[in-house]
This record gives structure tokens, C-alpha cells and sequence, in this order.
């Protein structure tokens, strides 16, 4: 992985935690930071699969993650250190909250990046109920929706997915 892309993924992991908070306790949250952390390094790395890619995120910025909170009601005011939003990427963001809803989707998105570059996924790919229960927002699909569909046909588009097969 590209440390070009850690900013990205650090932002969207807590951008997706910020949104969607685990189950009560230690564990729940190290838990669901990992599912997070494990879905947006997979998008973060589809999205920019070369560090050619990376370098061009740096110079141009991901965009911030105004149109995300809008969509979800976050009030960016209460964060007194609001700055890391600024390094969340939109589609970045979407595309994990698509993998975080529908496993299968991430174990094609795990094929196409390697294992060897992406790394063990499990959580994210084989949740089982320890994963659901620690972060029972962050995996439910009526609740991911709404950012899922952001840009979800892009990412069946990447993946070689038709899209009637998840509609």
C-alpha cells in the first residue's frame, strides 16, 4: 500500500466510526475501527491503484466530506478539530460503506486489488457475529444506503458487476 493514501484512509476511517459509532466498550470499538479501516484501505486502493494515482490525490485533495455529512446530518461544528475532514474522500468513503454492506462485493474488490498488496481482510470480507455485534451501524445496509449509493454504480463498474445483480 501507498503511504500517499494514509491520509485518505485514516480520514475515512474515522469519518465512517464519526457516522455510524460501534456498540458500547473497548472491544466493539477496536473492532469496528478495523471493518472501517479494512473497507476504506480497500476502496482507498481501487480508487487509486498506482502511485502515480496517489501523488495526484496529493496535489489535487480528495475533496472533503461536506456533501457526506450534509447527507448524514453531521454537524461539523462540533468537531473543534475538524481539519481530517478535509482529507475525507467521497468516493473513497462510499465505495467502503458498499463493501461494509454487501461482504461479497469485498471479496471481489480483495481479488482484483491482490492479497499481497491489500493484505488479510477478514473482517471485513467473513464477518462473523462478533464483527456485526461490535458494529451493528456500520454493517447495516438500510443505514449505509444513503452513502452507498453515492457512488456505487462506479464501483460495480470497477468490480465488472452489473448493476441489477445488487438493485
Amino acid at each position: 500500500m501507498s503511504a500517499d493514501l494514509d491520509p485518505v484512509i485514516a480520514a475515512g476511517t474515522r469519518w465512517l466510526l464519526t457516522s455510524f459509532p460501534p456498540a458500547p466498550g473497548a472491544f466493539s470499538r477496536v473492532l469496528a475501527e478495523a471493518q472501517a479501516r479494512q473497507a476504506v484501505t480497500l476502496a482507498a486502493m481501487l480508487r487509486y491503484p498506482t502511485p502515480l494515482d496517489g501523488q495526484l490525490l496529493h496535489l489535487l485533495g480528495p475533496g472533503g466530506s461536506s456533501r457526506l455529512d450534509w447527507l448524514t446530518g453531521a454537524d461539523q461544528g462540533a468537531d473543534a478539530d475538524a481539519d481530517w475532514r478535509s482529507w475525507v474522500d467521497e468516493t473513497v468513503v462510499s465505495w467502503a460503506a458498499c463493501l461494509l454492506a454487501v461482504p461479497a462485493l469485498s471479496v471481489d474488490a480483495h481479488g482484483i486489488v491482490g492479497r499481497g498488496r491489500a493484505g488479510e481482510l477478514t473482517r471485513l470480507t467473513d464477518p462473523g457475529a462478533r464483527e456485526h455485534d461490535a458494529a451493528p451501524l456500520l454493517r447495516h445496509p438500510d443505514l449505509l444506503e444513503p452513502v452507498a449509493a453515492l457512488h456505487r454504480a462506479l464501483l460495480l463498474d470497477v468490480l465488472g458487476h452489473e448493476k441489477a445483480a445488487l438493485g
